[in-house]
C-alpha cells in the first residue's frame, strides 16, 4: 500500500542560508551515480560539484556538448553528454547510451530549465517552456526507468519554484493555440507541472524503490535569467541602483547559488527523506501546505494545495503521455 508523505516540515534544522556543501558535509555517496540536467552551470553545476564531492559519479548532460564538457574537466570523474530537452530525438539517444552501460541510476536532478521567454515551440508545436521544463523531464525520466529501478532505491529531484504561483495548469489550453500568450504565465504552468509531476512520479514509483521530490530552491541570479529586462530584473529586487545584478541575499528568499542548491541535494540524498517522497520542499525541509484562504503574497514560504494535488497530478500525467506519445508505465 502507498503511504503518501505528509506536506508538512520535518524540523531538520536547516533553513534558507544552508549551503549545499553543508547539506553534504557527512554524507559518503560513494557507488552512486548521479545525472544532473543543467549541471554544466548555476544551481546544475553546484548541485553536481557537491554530489561529486560526496563521491557520486556524476554525469552532466547539456544541449552544448562542448559547455558541459567544460564543466565536467572541473569535476573529477564527472562524464559529458549532449543532451535537449526540447528534442525528443535527443533525449532518446541520451537515455539509450546511458542504458547501454548497464549502470543503475541513483539520483536524477532535472534542474535544466528556461524562463520567461517570448512564445516559442518545440518541434511538436508544445508551447516551450512547457515542453523543456516538463514535457522534457517526463520523456527523460520514463526513458531512464529501467536504470532508476536497478538503482534498487533511486530519488528523481525535479526543480520547480515558488513561481508556480505565476499560473496554475491551463487545462484547455497548455499550448496556448487559443492566443492570450503571457511568459510568466507560461513559465508559472511550467512549474506548476512540474511540481505535479513530482506528485504522481512519485506514487507510481514507490513499489519499484523510486522517491520524487519537486524544489524551490530560492531567487538566485542565474542563466535563467538571460531574456529578462534591467525593468524586470528591478522589480524582482536582482538589480541595484547602480545596474548591478545582485548574487547577495538581502531576505530569507534571494540566494546565493550555494544556498539555493542545498534543498536540492537534500533532496537527492538526506536520509532524512528515506521513505518519504511526493512532496514539495523549500529551505532544507518538507514545505508547509498553505491555507486556502491565505493570500498569494509571492515571498510567503510554503506551498499551496493546488500545486501538489494528486488529482491534478494524475490528470497532467495522462496529458504527458498524450503529448510525449510515451506509455509511462513503472512495470
Amino acid at each position: 500500500m502507498t503511504i503518501l508523505t505528509p506536506q508538512a516540515p520535518l524540523s531538520t534544522g536547516y533553513g534558507p542560508r544552508t549551503t549545499a556543501a553543508e547539506i553534504l558535509a557527512h554524507t559518503d555517496l560513494t557507488g552512486k551515480i548521479a545525472i544532473v540536467t543543467g549541471g554544466h552551470s548555476g544551481l546544475g553545476l553546484e548541485t553536481s560539484r557537491r554530489l561529486a564531492e560526496a563521491g557520486a559519479k556524476v554525469i552532466l548532460p547539456a544541449r552544448s556538448l562542448q559547455k558541459a564538457a567544460e564543466a565536467a574537466a572541473s569535476i573529477p570523474g564527472a562524464e559529458a553528454a549532449e543532451l535537449d530537452l526540447a528534442d525528443p530525438a535527443s533525449i532518446d539517444a541520451f537515455a539509450r547510451q546511458f542504458l547501454d552501460s548497464a549502470r543503475p541510476l541513483h539520483m536524477l536532478v532535472h534542474s535544466a530549465g528556461i524562463m520567461a521567454i517570448p512564445l516559442e515551440r518545440d518541434a511538436a508545436g508544445h508551447e516551450l517552456q512547457f515542453s523543456t521544463n516538463f514535457l522534457g523531464p517526463f520523456r527523460l525520466t520514463a526513458r531512464l526507468w529501467p536504470a532508476l529501478k536497478a538503482a534498487g532505491e533511486a530519488r528523481v529531484v525535479i526543480v520547480s519554484s515558488r513561481g508556480y504561483r505565476l499560473g496554475d495548469i491551463r487545462w484547455e489550453d497548455i499550448d496556448y493555440r487559443k492566443g492570450g500568450y503571457e511568459k510568466w504565465a507560461a513559465y508559472g504552468q511550467s512549474k506548476t507541472a512540474a511540481s505535479l509531476f513530482a506528485v504522481e512520479l512519485d506514487r507510481r514509483g514507490r513499489e519499484c524503490g523510486i522517491s520524487a521530490f519537486a524544489v524551490h530552491p530560492g531567487s538566485i541570479v542565474t542563466n535563467l535569467s538571460q531574456y529578462l529586462t534591467d525593468d524586470e530584473m528591478r522589480g524582482m529586487g536582482a538589480l541595484n541602483e547602480r545596474g548591478q545584478r545582485t548574487f547577495a541575499s538581502y531576505n530569507d528568499e534571494r540566494k546565493t547559488i550555494p544556498e539555493g542548491a542545498a534543498t536540492i541535494v537534500w533532496c537527492a540524498a538526506s536520509e532524512m527523506l528515506r521513505g518519504k517522497g511526493g512532496v514539495y520542499c523549500e529551505n532544507g525541509d518538507i514545505a508547509e501546505l498553505i491555507d486556502a484562504g491565505a493570500s498569494n503574497d509571492a515571498p510567503r514560504p510554503g506551498v499551496d494545495a493546488y500545486a501538489v494535488d494528486g488529482k491534478s497530478a494524475k490528470r497532467l500525467w495522462s496529458v504527458a503521455e498524450s503529448m510525449t506519445g510515451l506509455a509511462f508505465t513503472a512495470d
